[in-house]
């Protein structure tokens, strides 16, 4: 497929400035994505840009990132209200969090902050170029600020209200410096984006444009994945320091859930298989549904993507033996397991562990898990893994060995 082509048939279309998408065809372009750092980790809303960079990249195209931090110090205006400000250190934190993802993900050393060429910029240059270059009917006329100020409305601050203004100024100056004439981005960020083309046709009489995809609604719900709406997946795998993480493991169940009905359009947009593998896929799985082999191969693919190929095959294997009561462990397995889990140091109390290791918030809490019956172990034994229950708060674990509390949270003793 041309990349026109598999953009749309993946549903990579939402928004866009060019008139016949064959144009993206016709040899390469250099484009960019960028992120603002509102947490220290990205989620799968933010995954689903970053595939269709790397479905442009596949294609010929030159990717360049940018991580906001000059627009992140303002925040994104959201429809419902203002966004609270973030300490510079906490940015800071988040910038260097996020970046590492971005590249991890798309394959790229550099990834620019446009923070860099901001805080060189007086506030009155800034005004007798960008500010100068837009009518306030002109701004006025976008949805969200309609939202905003409308009746009801929660109002907008002028910070919030200069947002688009910053981000115009990034594809202008990422233009000028870089020969970058295209930028990708979520749906909710096109009015944003074509701020930029209005300063390139202005002061440098040449056309840009501007690609988006349609925001990542869950086809059950309706609802969007992300920070919003309270659903996120996150695509760290550890805390960075504020709870933004979902443990491998998690991340890989959450798309082995998912529903027949959503399995072809995640697949679609969350992993690289191509055209005819995901066809081969959704056939096998038409054959036996109750099998659920799209979602295997979703929930691998997807995993591959962000954590790695030897991380989805550990996640892979212990999945179908942790769910299958005739499985047979062994101490490799349990060893494995250490990739994938929360890791506890091996002699501790199971009380300690299960605090340390997330599968209790509170002391008090896994002494109640423990009167329950809710916690046991797998370790190993001479005639292979064994399980048992435990419900002795100072039995000690020994390594290596898997604590499991309830039906689906682990964690690995080392």
């Amino acid at each position: 497929m041309k990349l026109s082509e598999e953009l749309i048939w993946r549903g990579f279309h939402a928004e866009t400035t060019i008139k016949d998408p064959k144009f993206l065809d016709e040899g390469s372009h250099k484009f960019y994505l960028g992120a603002d750092p509102s947490a220290d980790s990205l989620t799968i809303g933010n995954l689903a840009a970053l595939m269709m960079c790397a479905c442009f990249e596949r294609h010929g195209y030159k990717p360049y990132l940018l991580v906001g931090g000059a627009t992140g110090q303002i925040g994104d205006p959201k429809e419902n209200g203002e966004r609270e400000l973030k300490p510079i250190e906490e940015i800071e934190h988040n910038k260097k969090c996020i970046a590492e993802q971005m590249r991890r993900i798309v394959g790229v050393s550099e990834v620019f902050d446009n923070y860099d060429w901001f805080k060189d910029i007086s506030y009155l240059d800034f005004l007798r170029t960008v500010g100068k270059s837009f009518s306030m009917t002109q701004l006025l006329d976008r949805k969200f600020i309609q939202n905003r100020i409308g009746e009801g409305g929660s109002g907008i601050s002028y910070a919030e209200f200069s947002y688009t203004l910053i981000q115009g100024y990034d594809f202008w100056h990422l233009y000028k410096e870089y020969g970058i004439d295209l930028q990708i981005c979520g749906a909710d960020q096109y009015g944003n984006a074509s701020s930029g083309i209005h300063l390139i046709r202005r002061y440098e009489n040449a056309e840009a444009n501007v690609w988006s995809t349609p925001l990542i609604i869950d086809p059950v719900t309706g609802r969007k994945f992300g920070k919003s709406e309270g659903n996120a997946v996150w695509l760290a795998a550890a805390d960075n320091g504020q709870g933004n993480f979902t443990p491998v493991f998690d991340f890989y169940q959450f798309w082995l859930n998912q529903p027949d009905e959503s399995v072809e359009y995640l697949l679609k947009i969350y992993t690289v298989y191509e055209r005819e593998k995901i066809e081969e896929i959704l056939s096998e799985h038409a054959s036996a549904p109750e099998k659920r082999f799209a979602q295997k191969a979703l929930a691998r693919g997807v995993t591959e993507v962000v954590h790695g190929k030897a991380a989805a095959e550990a996640t892979q294997s212990l999945s179908g033996k942790l769910f299958d009561k005739t499985a047979v462990w062994s101490e490799n397995d349990l060893k494995a397991a250490q990739s994938v889990f929360p890791c506890v140091r091996e002699g501790i109390s199971v009380l300690d562990a299960l605090v340390e290791a997330g599968l209790a918030s509170s002391k008090t809490e896994a002494r109640n898990f423990l009167k329950s019956g809710a916690i046991s172990a797998l370790t190993s034994g001479n005639s292979g893994a064994e399980s048992m229950k435990i419900t002795d708060e100072n039995t000690p674990i020994s390594a290596p060995a898997l604590l499991k509390r309830g039906k689906n949270r682990f964690a690995a003793v080392v």
